[in-house]
């Protein structure tokens, strides 16, 4: 096995600002994501047009029409490294703009983002601000797992192939393409009285700091093992319940 990657959700929060140049398909990672990119990319720009269909369709109110204003500039606005274009509870917890000299080398190399309009993109890609999540529903289209499956399956499963994959995305963006063996990670809240459930807000940002900590180590883990050995030097509390699946215990 190779290196570890670390797969993470994206975030319906983004950073609107940019400064660099504007969406070239060309500058994404998996050129045979291409051709479902670019049509999803004229779909959105094109449903734009229509502000109450484009609130239909991606779950917006009235007061998030800056989200469709985005969409409708998406092709000419500027462009953030992928990492520091989403934002939220993960992200913070992530802190990627933090890192420095060979960390940020590491992470560069092991984070990928799972994305309802461009499939899978790596760390450093250039992406701009956009509108769409994995249960968004296009007009007239299938769902976007339906349109992704085909494509993003092959490619996961030759990531998995080669490397350790940690795929820490939430369900909905995990159905957009499997990655077959990758290591997965719950998030349970532990009672005083031991008992323990799922939890779901608050998962992000724990999820967060395990990708930090996979994103900088200096070791290479090849199984879920190794995966929780880190999180482990990292002082959180983890438990391995299946070959490819780790609970990662925090307090309720």
């Amino acid at each position: 096995m190779g290196a570890v990657l670390v797969l993470l959700p994206p975030s319906e929060a983004k950073r609107a600002d940019g400064a660099g140049p504007p969406l070239a398909m060309s500058a994404l990672s998996f050129p045979e994501l291409d051709p479902l990119r670019k049509v999803l990319v004229d779909e959105l720009v094109e449903l734009a047009r229509d502000v109450i269909a484009s609130r239909a369709a991606l779950g917006l109110s009235p007061r998030q029409d800056d989200e469709i204003a985005r969409n409708a500039a998406l092709v000419g606005s500027p462009t953030l490294p992928a990492l520091h274009r989403y934002t939220g509870v993960l992200y913070d917890a992530l802190d990627a703009g933090s890192l420095r000299g060979a960390a940020a080398a590491r992470a560069a190399t092991r984070l990928m983002v799972g994305s309802a309009l461009f499939g899978l993109v790596r760390a450093t890609d250039p992406v701009p601000a956009y509108r769409l999540s994995a249960g968004s529903a296009l007009p007239g289209r299938p769902t976007l797992a339906a349109r992704w499956r085909p494509l993003l399956d092959p490619v996961l499963a030759a990531l998995s192939a080669g490397e350790t994959v940690v795929d820490l995305r939430s369900g909905s963006y995990a159905a957009l393409g499997r990655a077959p063996g990758a290591v997965t990670v719950n998030v349970l809240a532990e009672r005083a009285d031991g008992s323990r459930a799922v939890v779901s807000h608050v998962n992000k940002a724990h999820k967060g700091r395990l990708a930090r900590a996979l994103a900088v180590t200096r070791a290479e883990p090849s199984d879920a093992a190794g995966v929780a050995a880190v999180a482990r030097r990292a002082g959180m509390r983890v438990e391995r319940t299946g070959p490819t699946h780790l609970d990662l215990i925090v307090a309720a």
